[in-house]
């Protein structure tokens, strides 16, 4: 018992003397001891995408057929992203977000499935018809597209490489 109440006395004056020096540094009178430099960093640029109806943009991407490699069953619900990977567009100009799907119907043409689209990790959003949509409001830098084929218990419906894809794009304020 005499050992312990000794240690506790020790560990107190520890304790105490790193409180004392504590607050003699934080407590001097020299107005030069403490000094905050306070520097405005001005917050990234947001980007904010607006969807353009198709019909307002010339479409000029090929549709791409199956690749006999990538595992899929064609004759289940088939998405396939019509963008090529690392892509480069300018700023203001729009990106088309154009795709091809078979044996399924989305919810806006009286089906179960939707697309879901989700840019730079931000909300997700839908595309309920099939339509190619295009998006405007892009900022400078890279930039990933994910597009998914959901069914219609919620989830993205897998079918080999296809209907869970990605895309980086480039967009690049130089003309």
């Amino acid at each position: 018992m005499h050992s312990y109440k000794k240690l506790l006395q020790h560990l107190a004056g520890n304790v105490l003397l790193v409180l004392s020096l504590f607050f003699t540094s934080c407590s001097t009178n020299n107005d030069n001891a403490h000094t905050t430099a306070t520097t405005f960093v001005p917050p990234q640029p947001r980007q904010s995408l607006r969807v353009v109806p198709h019909s307002q943009m010339t479409r000029n991407v090929a549709t791409r057929s199956l690749d006999p490699n990538s595992h899929a069953d064609a004759t289940k619900p088939l998405l396939i992203f019509n963008l090529a990977n690392g892509q480069t567009f300018h700023e203001g100009e729009e990106v088309l977000v154009d795709f091809s799907l078979s044996n399924a119907k989305l919810k806006g043409d009286g089906g179960e499935y939707r697309v879901r689209y989700i840019i730079d990790d931000d909300e997700p959003q839908w595309i309920d018809k099939n339509e190619s949509i295009g998006l405007a409001g892009w900022i400078e830098g890279k930039h990933t597209i994910r597009l998914e084929l959901i069914g219609p218990d919620g989830w993205p419906f897998r079918n080999g490489d296809y209907n869970v894809v990605t895309r980086e794009i480039l967009v690049s304020s130089k003309k």
